[in-house]
């Protein structure tokens, strides 16, 4: 008898459940290499679990409870690694939580979003070894949940998530990153910072899926994009955007000279 396919929005909740860390990234790394899955975009889903599964470690306290410390001590660098991993695990569930939650889309977004949620997977794998050869792991710090609390407030409408999480959220990665390289360079971390160049790269293509998207879902509902990207921005009260900007990265990832020329 031959075995139904997997359903990927169905498989994506699941996963987006899971609570421990390692099962986690492990389910939904071989959840992106499967080759064929059925995905039906008509299916409104629910969940009583709780969304998203995390682990009881790292406590969560707000940004400006995390402690500074100084990048020239080991604890000082496996702290910011952690953070690293810590955005990158949000990032998991953010992936996995756009391809479940949102119906009614083609199926290339589903797959655009399993792409994202499996490169994050790695990314955060990346992050963790290394984090471990330093003598720590992931749920050594306290972490923050901003990008995740956005994730939350735009649950109800998938312009507003597309918006706000990819093209705003994670976009402020796309500029951070540099700067995080050369103080890890600097300091002789030069695995960390290798990392990090990888993760530029593939966060470059995330964003980028999220500028298609969300222009996409301008066209379809006749709305300027310009014009609804602030409105959004302002009704969801989105951090405002700060220099530096990385101007170059920013275009490769989609974003217009007309939305570039607004940063500055």
């Amino acid at each position: 008898m031959q075995q139904k396919p997997l359903e990927l929005r169905k498989a994506a909740l699941e996963w987006l459940c899971e609570s421990d860390v390692c099962t986690k990234v492990a389910g939904v790394l071989a959840l992106g290499k499967i080759a064929y899955f059925s995905i039906d975009p008509t299916q409104q889903l629910t969940s009583s679990s709780t969304i998203p599964g995390r682990p009881l470690k790292p406590a969560l306290v707000g940004p400006l409870d995390l402690p500074k410390r100084s990048m020239r001590t080991t604890e000082g660098r496996a702290a910011l690694i952690h953070a690293l991993a810590h955005i990158e695990f949000n990032a998991i569930n953010l992936a996995l939580d756009a391809i479940w939650r949102f119906a009614d889309m083609p199926e290339n977004y589903y797959r655009d979003w399993l792409k994202v949620a499996a490169e994050e997977a790695y990314h955060f794998s990346l992050l963790n070894t290394h984090l471990q050869t330093l003598g720590f792991e992931y749920g050594s710090f306290a972490g923050h949940n901003s990008l995740w609390e956005m994730v939350d407030r735009t649950k109800e409408d998938v312009l507003a998530r597309m918006a706000l999480v990819p093209r705003t959220m994670e976009a402020r990665g796309l500029d951070a990153s540099p700067s995080l390289r050369n103080k890890l360079s600097q300091v002789g971390d030069v695995a960390a910072a290798d990392i990090l160049t990888i993760i530029l790269r593939d966060e470059i293509g995330h964003v980028a899926i999220g500028n298609h998207w969300f222009n996409w879902l301008c066209q379809q509902r006749k709305l300027d994009p310009i014009i609804t990207f602030e409105s959004l921005r302002q009704q969801y009260s989105a951090p405002k955007l700060r220099p530096p900007f990385n101007l170059e990265a920013r275009r490769q990832a989609g974003f217009s000279e007309a939305e570039l020329a607004l940063l500055n």
